[in-house]
């Protein structure tokens, strides 16, 4: 087997929104030699800028980024695909020895990463077009019903108003004509062979988040957050059940410019769903398995205490790829 310090290292940055992982992947970008890779659902889209946060052209050109700007907003981007582009990306990373730094929000990305995905069929745009167009007709909660009859075991886990996961095991049924709970348990395991350091931020204080939270969404607003949105549906097809215009903050905008929601709803809504989001990011992060160091995102020093702990795993060995003990 080989030894452990000498696997390529690898840093896995995560986080809720608004606890300052970008500033911390730069101050790590200054004393390690990394392409940063966006582990962001949303960043994925080209044109949504202003919504996602994303990294400024000065910081994108300072260090190479990977993974923002590469669908349209009305195509998809799934899971597996991030599994598969990541992993082909860390070795080409680590093959120009350089160090892969993965950093974002999107949890279920880093959990597919690290443990592997069911074998589940990729996105069909018709299929989820027809399926949106139903639940226009009859309403989500009657295709909750029709996923209760061919697929009891995932409709029980799901909500009759989540939309987003009622579409894709109808989906799955209507590509495969198996229901979606009996192919989780296929998993495509595909090993990392690399060692991670793990770094999760989180706040001390969720008042405090939250308040960041707040001033954020305003400063998006101020900077043109609105007129990002009336912009892209001007130059693109879009329609509100695209899983780009379901990311926070676009689907709020989207109200309002439909004049659904009024400029005031639209900042209240705006934060509670952020806020939302926050509360689910820490959710997955107090489920990651270990070993994974967590700091608090709110530290005056965050920044360098993260570098220094990172130093220790990056040079002197940090956590073995899964596979490792079998190999």
């Amino acid at each position: 087997m080989t030894p452990l310090t000498k696997w390529p290292p690898a840093i896995l940055l995560m986080g809720p929104t608004a606890s300052g992982k970008s500033a911390v992947a730069l101050e790590l970008a200054r004393r390690f030699p990394v392409e940063i890779i966006s582990v962001d659902s949303a960043q994925v889209y080209r044109g949504m800028d202003i919504g996602t946060a994303k990294p400024s052209a000065a910081d994108r050109a300072a260090v190479p980024h990977h993974l923002i700007d590469i669908v349209d907003p009305i195509g998809s981007y799934s899971a597996a695909q991030f599994r598969s582009d990541t992993l082909r990306l860390m070795h080409e990373i680590a093959a120009r020895r350089r160090v892969p730094l993965l950093v974002g929000g999107t949890m279920l990305y880093f959990k597919a990463l690290r443990e592997g995905l069911s074998a589940l069929p990729q996105a069909d745009d018709q299929i989820r077009a027809a399926i949106e167009s139903e639940a226009l007709e009859r309403g989500w909660p009657s295709l909750h019903a029709e996923l209760a009859r061919i697929d009891p075991q995932t409709a029980m886990r799901l909500k009759a108003t989540d939309s987003q996961r009622i579409q894709r095991a109808l989906e799955v049924f209507r590509l495969t004509g198996r229901p979606m709970s009996a192919l989780l348990g296929r998993r495509d395991t595909e090993p990392l062979p690399l060692r991670l350091a793990q770094v999760a931020l989180a706040p001390s204080d969720r008042g405090q988040l939250h308040r960041r939270i707040e001033a954020r969404f305003a400063a998006m607003l101020k900077k043109g957050l609105v007129e990002e949105l009336r912009s892209l549906r001007k130059r693109y097809a879009l329609r509100a059940g695209l899983a780009s215009m379901r990311c926070v903050g676009y689907r709020q905008v989207w109200q309002f410019l439909d004049g659904e929601i009024t400029e005031a709803e639209l900042r209240e809504r705006g934060v509670y769903a952020t806020r939302q989001l926050a509360k689910r990011q820490l959710t997955w992060l107090r489920a990651t398995p270990a070993p994974i160091k967590l700091f608090d995102c709110l530290a005056g020093n965050l920044a360098s205490q993260v570098r220094h702990y990172v130093e220790t795993q990056v040079e002197g060995g940090g956590q073995a790829p899964p596979s490792a003990s079998a190999r």
